[in-house]
């Protein structure tokens, strides 16, 4: 399910299994390095849509929370800690954050909430040879999904 008013309906109507948050975790900076910035965040995007598509009815696709690249990891670390205590006393135990920012790699606060992910430029690659690494990026996510929602029974 996605954040959009038709999908909250259905969420409504069968919450009890929907049990996942996934939030892209998207750096921003309109600075000298904007175009690196940008390719952090732009793939964490389409992982997240079309992780988002093959788990349909279990997880709820959230905008991105996004953060000033100048931003302190503190300021940062109490929003991502404050959306997930949000979204857990909602009725969502899990959450997690995908990022293309190797900037939160290692951080114990947040390490079984994060997925950080090497951003790939694709825009110049074939349509075909980018759905491929969508795919197979989202393949590798998707075990570490199940494998949370397994280790809670």
């Amino acid at each position: 399910m996605k954040w959009r008013s038709t999908d909250v309906d259905v969420y409504m109507q069968a919450s009890e299994y929907v049990d996942t948050a996934i939030i892209p975790l998207i750096p921003i900076s309109w600075g000298a390095q904007k175009k690196n910035v940008v390719l952090k965040g732009e793939f964490p995007l389409l992982i997240t849509e079309e992780l988002e598509r093959q788990l349909k009815g279990r997880v709820v696709l959230f905008p991105a929370l996004t953060y000033l690249e100048s931003e302190s990891e503190e300021d940062v670390l109490k929003r991502i800690t404050a959306f997930s205590d949000e979204v857990e006393k909602e009725g969502l135990p899990y959450t997690v954050f995908v990022t293309s920012d190797t900037r939160w790699s290692g951080l114990e606060d947040i390490q079984d909430r994060l997925i950080v992910i090497p951003p790939v430029p694709l825009e110049h690659m074939e349509e075909t040879y980018q759905r491929e690494i969508v795919s197979e990026q989202v393949k590798h996510i998707l075990q570490i999904v199940t494998k949370k929602w397994q280790n809670s029974f």
